[in-house]
């Protein structure tokens, strides 16, 4: 395992975390304090695709917590460009999920076997845990932020231990798709390297995407 992070995983999560950022923004757009319905289990599902293939990028815990941090970065530019306080429930609470995720995936990743990560079944497994633990610990949310998590139409069930199966179901189809994007990832990057003998696109081209990815973000919400 190497001491440090290359300079093209850098790269490569920068981008990652960006795209993840953008996504986010996207997907919420039109949320006010509350997920709708099934919303937060769906967006649970794509984070823990961006969280696997930084941590298989990287094999070290830096992987997903630099691609959390982008994507709270990205968070909280939203909520500049909203006018929403970083308190308010649309902002604070999805930061939470953000860092559950990460933690839960990061707490999960090192009881799976080294055979059964390499194994679409045994990842699979890693992605359902994963959702499930990170479902489970979002309504702790009020503790961290002071904004309950949201509820059921007329219950008191929090949307994300509701829609649990869905969360669940997605990460095991999102996970493994994770493994696979950074291995061919890595092998589009091998050969880019060989046929380019200049190191300068290793840091041009993630800056150019977060810096696209911002761009879009902003005409999204300003539009």
């Amino acid at each position: 395992m190497p001491h440090k992070i290359s300079s093209s995983s850098l790269g490569f999560l920068i981008i990652f975390g960006s795209v993840w950022g953008l996504s986010e923004a996207a997907l919420g757009l039109g949320l006010e304090s509350c997920a709708k319905l099934a919303s937060g289990s769906i967006m649970t599902g794509f984070a823990l695709f961006f969280i696997s293939t930084a941590w298989v990028r990287t094999r070290r815990i830096a992987g997903p917590a630099i691609v959390v941090a982008l994507a709270l970065s990205f968070k909280l530019f939203d909520a500049l460009l909203l006018g929403l306080p970083v308190r308010h429930g649309a902002v604070a609470n999805p930061m939470f999920a953000f860092l559950t995720e990460g933690l839960a995936f990061l707490v999960i990743v090192p009881f799976i076997a080294e055979a059964w990560k390499k194994k679409a079944a045994g990842q699979a497994i890693l992605g359902g845990i994963s959702a499930l633990l990170a479902v489970n610990l979002f309504p702790f949310v009020k503790f961290a932020t002071g904004v309950s998590a949201c509820v059921v139409s007329g219950g008191t069930t929090p949307l994300s231990l509701y829609y649990a199966p869905l969360a669940v179901g997605i990460s095991l189809v999102t996970v493994p798709l994770g493994f696979l994007a950074a291995a061919k990832i890595e092998a589009l990057e091998g050969r880019l390297a060989a046929a380019s003998k200049a190191a300068a696109w290793r840091w041009l081209a993630p800056a150019a995407a977060a810096a696209l990815c911002l761009i879009i973000q902003a005409l999204i919400r300003l539009a």
